[in-house]
This record gives structure tokens, C-alpha cells and sequence, in this order.
């Protein structure tokens, strides 16, 4: 069905209820780690098809298009935040993956102490439920059924940060895409670190062989000498290699007209592209994490303001962002397929 037919006059005498082509639909996990956790499946009659899990701050799960996988799902699978554990790296054992993994506010990357307190691996934002979730769906004109997917992340701390983030998630009928707009506002009294990245995960069969990654030139600069070895061929992707070591590469890509960055997977094999947007006023960092491991066989192209190497080396280098008492950071991030 053309797009040219999504709309509230063609579609009055066609359907009986909206969700014959657009849903958010509500349920709970019943089993294993996740049980009790609330999520969302948005489907919009555009062939892509996303979750949302409210219980772990409104971050996005596995997402689809025409049935087929974009993302990478880890082998922990959906997770409680009654799990979390900040010591070290046990992040990872609770880890699902998934199309968004917010990392931050306080701290991305390794764990370290600051004095903020001790902080795990990527901070806890991911982990944190949301307040005041609410979705909706409705004519915002003739020409557009929108749906959102909104709430509060309140990342907060007596004697210490209180930032509270209202994200909104949203998409549209015939929109084969999704947009996530975050406003963070400091509500304490104190100037406070903060520490942005959108850890957006993906797999097979969008990634593999025959997949290649575009941009506008720019610079490419390793985290490591690991990384070091994969600048060359940033772009490109092998088939599962057992013992890889990760690679992080940072990509510091212009700005369009509109003040977003643009980074593009193309795979034949899979079809159409797969096009991520950014603002880079806020985020003006693309990290990249190369990892074709065995069962760990992902890319991860995290828009962000820092590196991830936690905020105490992050600080050393004098780029940490901080955010004032009653000032409010306004991030957006736009996915879509096929352009």
C-alpha cells in the first residue's frame, strides 16, 4: 500500500480500527530474568517493527523490518533492572543488546570512582525504570497517524546528581523508521558530569560480508593499538572470527545543513539501507565497536559526547561535558530503512 493512502480520508471507509495497520501494543514478560517487565511492540504498516521496554529506561529492544532482524540480541537475552550490579564489568551479565542501550549519565565505559561515587561499567541509565510512561496514537493531521512512547528517567542520587530525563519515542504511519528525542534537565543545585552514549546494536543478516558502511570523508581515529588495526577497513565487516579482540574507532563525521551526521549500513544481501542521524551539537562523537566475534557478531554505532573510557580519564583530557543547575540538553537521534 502506497503512503499516498495513509490518510484519514482514505482510510475512513477502508479499516474498522486503526490497529488493522498501526499498534502499540502493551504486555509483560512471564519467564526467566525479564519476568514482570513491561514492553511496547510498535508496528506501523511500514514493515518495521521495534520494542520498547519502559522497566529498563525506555530503551529499544529488537527491531525488524519486513521480518527480518536489524539488530544483535546478547545471549543474556530481556533482563530485569532488579539485576543490575554495578561492580566491575557485571553490566555485561545483564546486557540484552538490542537497537538502543542508553549508556551514561554520569559515567560511559570503564568502571571507576569519582565524586560521584564508585560507578559501573556505563553507568545506570539503562537499568533505571521509567516514571510517567504513557503511548499514544493519533491524527496530528489529515496526512499523519503519529505514535509516541514517552516517560521520565530520573537519574538521582542524595548528595549528589539529581538529572531527570523525559525521552519520547516516536514514529508515524507508513514511516519505515523511528526518532528518539531525550531532553535531560538538571533539577539539583550542583553542576554536575554528563555523560551521554546511544549504544545501538547490529547483527546478522544486516551485518556480515557484504556489508559496508557510509558516510561523508572524515576523520577515523582507534580508542587502542587493537583498534589501530582496524581503521583501514572501518567500513567493512568479516565473517565470525573466534578470539577477536574488540575495536573501538572514533568518527568525527560533519554536520549537514540541518545540524545532523549521517552514517549508512548497505547490504545487498539485506536489502534496503539503513540510515542513522544525529544532532552533533550534543553528540558530536561517533563511536564505532567492531566485534566479529563468535555469538558476539555485532556493530555498534553509538552516537555520543564522550569517549567510553570512563569519566575519570575522559575528564583528563579536559572534553568532559557538564550540565548547570536548571539547564536542560536536548539530544536527537533519527533511525530509518531505505532511506
Amino acid at each position: 500500500m502506497a503512503n499516498t493512502m495513509f490518510t484519514r480520508r482514505n482510510l475512513a471507509g477502508r479499516i474498522g480500527r486503526m490497529e488493522q495497520l498501526a499498534s502499540i501494543r502493551r504486555y509483560s514478560i512471564e519467564d526467566g530474568k525479564g519476568r514482570g517487565m513491561r514492553a511496547f511492540e510498535v508496528s506501523n504498516a511500514s514493515g518495521f517493527e521495534f520494542t520498547v521496554y519502559p522497566d529498563r529506561g525506555l530503551d529499544l529492544g529488537p527491531a525488524r523490518f519486513n521480518g527480518k532482524p536489524l539488530t544483535w540480541m546478547s545471549c543474556n537475552g530481556p533482563v530485569a533492572p532488579a539485576f543490575y550490579d554495578k561492580s566491575s564489568v557485571e553490566w555485561l551479565r545483564t546486557w540484552m543488546g538490542g537497537l538502543l542501550t542508553t549508556c551514561g549519565w554520569i559515567n560511559v565505559g570503564n568502571p571507576c570512582v569519582t565524586a560521584e561515587g564508585e560507578n559501573g561499567i556505563h553507568g545506570r541509565m539503562d537499568h533505571t525504570p521509567a516514571e510517567e510512561v504513557n503511548a499514544r496514537a493519533y491524527w496530528k493531521a489529515d496526512d499523519e497517524y503519529a505514535m509516541e512512547i514517552s516517560g521520565r528517567i530520573v537519574h538521582s542520587r542524595v548528595f549528589g546528581e539529581k538529572l531527570v530525563t523525559t525521552r519520547t519515542i516516536s514514529t508515524r504511519l507508513g514511516f519505515p523508521g523511528v526518532e528518539l528525542c531525550d531532553r535531560t534537565e538538571n533539577v539539583g543545585s550542583a553542576t554536575m558530569p554528563l555523560m551521554q552514549l546511544y549504544h545501538m546494536n547490529f547483527g546478522w543478516p544486516l551485518v556480515g560480508e557484504s556489508m559496508k558502511l557510509v558516510a561523508a570523508e572524515h576523520a577515523v581515529t582507534p580508542r587502542d593499538p587493537d583498534a589501530a588495526k582496524g581503521v583501514a577497513e572501518w567500513d567493512r565487516f568479516p565473517a565470525p572470527t573466534a578470539g577477536f579482540a574488540e575495536q573501538v574507532l572514533y568518527h568525527d563525521l560533519p554536520a549537514g545543513d540541518d545540524g545532523f551526521c549521517t552514517m549508512k549500513i548497505v547490504n545487498p544481501e539485506f536489502g534496503p539501507e539503513v540510515r542513522l542521524s544525529f544532532r552533533k551539537a550534543e553528540l558530536p562523537y561517533l563511536v564505532q565497536w567492531r566485534m566479529p566475534g563468535v555469538g558476539e557478531y555485532v556493530t555498534g554505532l553509538e552516537p555520543a559526547n564522550c569517549f567510553p573510557i570512563g569519566q575519570k580519564d575522559f575528564a583528563e583530557k579536559g572534553l568532559l561535558r557538564r550540565i548547570e543547575p536548571g539547564q536542560v540538553v536536548e539530544t536527537r537521534i533519527r533511525l530509518s530503512v531505505g532511506g
